[in-house]
Order: structure tokens, then C-alpha cells, then sequence
């Protein structure tokens, strides 16, 4: 699948994806909640190299954590 059509318009680059995903951790931060899990923090490294999408990272939690 080509990246057009794997990340939206504003997850084309690995420095996009990379942006997207600091803007969530210093919401989480703002916020209160704490970091990341390994786990989490692996799947994500893996979406911003651009191996993964942000559905097959939540296929990949739902998974792992189980449904919530």
C-alpha cells in the first residue's frame, strides 16, 4: 500500500507523524496522565518510520490490552 493512501494528508512524512504524536504526549501531559508503555512507545516508533498506520496501531492495541 503507498503512503498516500496508508497516512492521511497530515501523517505523509515521518517528521508529520513524529509531530502528530508530540502534540498527543504533551496533551497527556497537560492533563496529567502518565507516559506511554513500551509497548506503546515501540508500536509508535513503528508508525513514525512508517511501518505501521494509526488503525494498525490500534488493531495492535486492542489486541495486546484487550477490548476496553
Amino acid at each position: 500500500m503507498a503512503p498516500a493512501e496508508r497516512f492521511g494528508p497530515a501523517e505523509q512524512t515521518p517528521a508529520q507523524r513524529q509531530a502528530l504524536l508530540d502534540e498527543v504526549e504533551a496533551l497527556k501531559a497537560a492533563q496529567g496522565l502518565p507516559p506511554l508503555s513500551p509497548f506503546v512507545q515501540r508500536l509508535y516508533r513503528r508508525y513514525v518510520a512508517g511501518e505501521l498506520s494509526l488503525a494498525e496501531c490500534s488493531a495492535q492495541l486492542r489486541q495486546h490490552y484487550g477490548r476496553v
